[in-house]
C-alpha cells in the first residue's frame, strides 16, 4: 500500500513538481532580465555623458572683419565684431583632448559615498 502511494506520487506529473519548474525558470529569467536592464541602463548613461561632453567641446567662437560699400555716391559701413568662447565651469575635461577614458565613470557624473558604520 504504500509503496503503491510513493510510486503514484513518484509518477504523478500534474502538481507541485511543474509549479515549481516554472518558478525556477521564471526567477532565472528575471535575474537575467535585471541584469541586462542594468547593463542597459549604465551603457545609456555612458553615452548621455558622451553627448554632453561633445556639446561642451562645441568652440562657438567666431569674427569677421569690418566692410564698406559706396552705391550712389552713398558709403555703408559694416563694422567688424568677435566673440571668444572661453572654458565654462565644468568643461575641464579629463583625458587627452578632453575625452573622458576608457573605463572611467560616465563624464559629469559622480557618485562617491562614504562608508558608515551600520551600528
Amino acid at each position: 500500500m504504500l509503496s503503491s502511494t510513493i510510486k503514484r506520487l513518484w509518477d504523478d506529473e500534474s502538481g507541485f513538481v511543474v509549479s515549481s519548474d516554472l518558478i525556477l525558470v521564471s526567477s532565472i529569467l528575471v535575474l537575467g532580465l535585471l541584469v541586462g536592464l542594468v547593463s542597459l541602463r549604465d551603457q545609456i548613461v555612458q553615452e548621455l555623458g558622451d553627448v554632453a561632453m561633445a556639446v561642451g567641446n562645441l568652440n562657438q567662437s567666431y569674427s569677421f572683419a569690418g566692410h564698406t560699400v559706396e552705391f550712389d555716391g552713398l558709403e555703408f559701413t559694416v563694422a567688424g565684431s568677435s566673440f571668444t568662447d572661453e572654458s565654462d565651469f565644468g568643461e575641464g575635461g579629463t583625458g587627452e583632448n578632453n575625452e573622458d577614458p576608457d573605463g572611467s565613470e560616465p563624464a559629469g557624473i559622480s557618485v562617491t559615498v562614504e562608508a558608515s558604520s551600520e551600528g
